[in-house]
């Protein structure tokens, strides 16, 4: 018994210090419960974790390892959507169809025994045309094998540029002056085994083709007349998709619903019946439907990027943390770029900080920021666009894609102002070609009924555009994407004496001295026809394209009026700004984006599909050593690399790459 009181001594020391470190730890989290804005206890700064510490399970991941408050030392792990998902259907399908190229000046032929003549021929048969063999023998005529990349995201009844070439050793020479009869466009593959397979129709390709503007009698030029190109000349029978796709450890319904569900609150758009749809669907316990908002069409590299920053459950108190640190990294160059997509991603209460953004002395970190509120319909950010579109090239491309959905007056005057010539402090043109027609796009794709840049189809093949714009005279023809030509100053004239070809028919003509030009078709099997016109451009221009005169058949007018020096002002081809180039930041090189992140508006694609990068390999390893954060997501990436990060193989999800559309038997 007198060992009872010693035991119950003992008991009551183990209770106090056991109490004493509850206390203490309750001490330590309410403490910061109150650091972080909290009125009232709150458990939630359980969820706090040192730093260098993640959490195994996505379900438990609240934040960002890259959520970092420098007042609290406190790591806070925001997860975004991009932890968990890659994108599905970015990569571009190619197409491939036999057709035939009529309207040749004697430069077509009969073509050899071939599969391509057996696929020409069963084609014709079904189209029901008569003396199929006979028509193929003509010398007016030519079998051509057509190609064409089918870009992502294209909706049903968008066009694309489509390729022709002559195949093989066939009895044609040249697709000058020729025009494409309707081609079916399919994918089409080698399957070991069973030889060229075919799936559906995909889409349709016809038109005028427009080939190297060379001498035919030039031999080192001979090989660029059998193959040509259709700007626009492909039309698109199908709506293709994206998708996301989320890593196996994540992958269950109630992850990928919530994961919709996050996308879709950020991202929604409106029937016809004003009813809110989102445009994000789950689809399976793996797969999210990803519709482009209508303000990224032109962009949607961006969109996806935007996407990937969206947070993946977060609290109020936590967003309205990281908003004050994302503040402090907008007016920081390095991290500015970041920090403005993640703003974007939050949507309109980060409005606020981003127009804090403008107010910096930095021109970079100001075009971020007035990236993202052009995005998010604020038209704040208008002169800091246009200053670096008109200051800085590396920035011009983007900031044209960002002008090109204001729709505000402000931002149609900027664009008109950026189609002037643009002098620096020493007089010097400053780019302006560039600078004048990425204006243009711009402006066209605002709106196209604007009067400033209101033009006129001629002969429902391509687009002239006449602006009254002030400084030096410009002429720009396009041949990629849309049949364009694009007058910079109204009253530009051609210089005489002048004597060139449009076409295999049509000749221009004036005498030196002369103020008339005379337009005229000669034609073997009728009359011939004459038109006298003045020397302006427009009319000349106006006048070919009544006798007859295809886009083809005008640009090669202009290149031979050029090339003989009557061309009054400055010629340009496709002079497009681009994405991937290099700036000064700090006395130290800075590169934003690629050339595959380029805004579609201004989509530039080589013979090969690929996005034209203007940059060599050299500044391409440079860009990979420099620190800084990630660029925009690379719109080339195929749905092959979902595999590296999904777990699953990809023939037990969608068809194999040599089948992306999963339509070959």
């Amino acid at each position: 018994m007198a060992i009872m009181p010693e035991i119950c001594a003992c008991l009551w020391r183990v209770r106090k210090v056991v109490s004493l470190c509850v206390l203490i730890g309750l001490t330590a989290g309410l403490s910061g419960c109150q650091q972080l804005g909290l009125r009232s206890p709150d458990w939630d700064f359980l969820k706090l974790k040192p730093p260098g510490f993640r959490s195994q399970s996505p379900d438990d991941d609240d934040f960002s390892d890259e959520d970092f408050d420098d007042e609290l030392q406190t790591r806070i792990e925001v997860p975004m959507v991009g932890d968990y998902t890659t994108f599905s259907g970015l990569h571009r399908v190619v197409l491939e169809g036999v057709g035939l190229v009529v309207g040749l000046n004697g430069t077509g032929g009969d073509p050899p025994p071939s599969p391509y003549r057996e696929v020409l021929l069963d084609d014709m048969s079904r189209r029901d045309v008569k003396d199929a063999k006979k028509i193929l023998r003509s010398p007016s005529t030519a079998l051509v094998v057509v190609r064409a990349y089918l870009p992502p995201l294209i909706r049903k009844g968008d066009r694309f540029d489509v390729e022709v070439r002559i195949p093989g050793e066939s009895g044609a020479t040249s697709l000058a002056g020729g025009r494409l009869y309707e081609t079916i466009l399919t994918e089409t593959a080698i399957i070991p085994g069973r030889g060229q397979m075919r799936g559906h129709i995909v889409a349709r390709a016809q038109g005028p083709v427009l080939t190297a503007l060379a001498d035919p009698d030039d031999e080192e030029q001979a090989g660029a007349l059998k193959r040509g190109s259709i700007p626009g000349g492909g039309l698109s029978l199908l709506d293709r998709d994206m998708a996301l796709y989320v890593r196996t450890d994540f992958r269950t319904y109630r992850n990928i619903t919530r994961l919709a569900d996050r996308i879709g609150r950020r991202f929604f758009a409106y029937d016809r019946h004003g009813i809110r749809e989102p445009l994000a669907e789950a689809q399976t316990d793996q797969r999210i439907l990803l519709k482009v908002h209508p303000r990224y069409l032109e962009n949607y590299p961006r969109f996806l990027q935007v996407v990937r920053n969206i947070a993946f459950r977060e609290s109020t108190v936590a967003q309205r943390v990281r908003m004050k640190r994302l503040e402090q990294q907008l007016l920081t160059p390095k991290t500015a770029e970041l920090a403005s997509l993640q703003l974007e991603a939050i949507g309109d209460p980060a409005v606020p900080i981003l127009r804090t953004g403008l107010k910096s002395k930095d021109l970079e970190c100001r075009f971020h920021a007035a990236m993202s509120l052009a995005y998010l319909e604020q038209p704040d950010g208008i002169d800091a666009l246009k200053e670096s579109a008109q200051s800085e090239r590396a920035f011009r491309v983007f900031a044209y894609a960002a002008l090109s959905t204001v729709e505000d007056p402000d931002a149609h005057m900027a664009l008109r102002d950026l189609m002037d010539v643009q002098l620096d402090d020493n007089g010097k043109d400053v780019d302006s070609a560039e600078t004048r027609y990425g204006a243009f796009r711009a402006l066209w794709m605002l709106d196209p009924h604007d009067p400033f840049i209101a033009g006129d189809k001629l002969n429902k093949d391509f687009w002239l555009h006449v602006l009254p714009t002030k400084g030096d005279s410009m002429l720009h023809m396009t041949q990629r994407k849309r049949a364009e030509i694009v007058l910079f100053g109204e009253d530009q004239e051609f210089l005489t004496p002048i004597a060139v070809r449009a076409g295999n028919h049509i000749l221009v003509t004036s005498k030196p001295g002369s103020n008339g030009i005379v337009v005229s078709r000669f034609s073997a099997r009728g009359e011939d026809q004459r038109k006298t016109v003045s020397r302006r451009v427009a009319d000349v221009i106006r006048a070919a394209a009544e006798l007859g005169a295809t886009y083809p058949d005008i640009a090669l007018l202009l290149v031979q009026a050029d090339q003989q020096g009557n061309m009054e002002g400055r010629f340009e081809i496709d002079a497009l700004p681009r994405a991937g180039r290099y700036f000064d930041r700090a006395g130290r090189r800075a590169r934003i984006g690629r050339a595959a992140q380029t805004p579609n508006i201004f989509d530039r694609v080589d013979d090969d599909g690929s996005a034209d990068d203007s940059d060599s390999p050299e500044e391409e390893e440079v860009a990979d050593k420099e620190p800084g954060i990630a660029t925009l997501v690379d719109a080339r990436s195929s749905s092959r690399d979902v595999d590296k990060d999904v777990g699953k193989s990809k023939e037990s999800r969608d068809p194999p790459w040599w089948n992306p559309m999963g339509w070959l038997n």
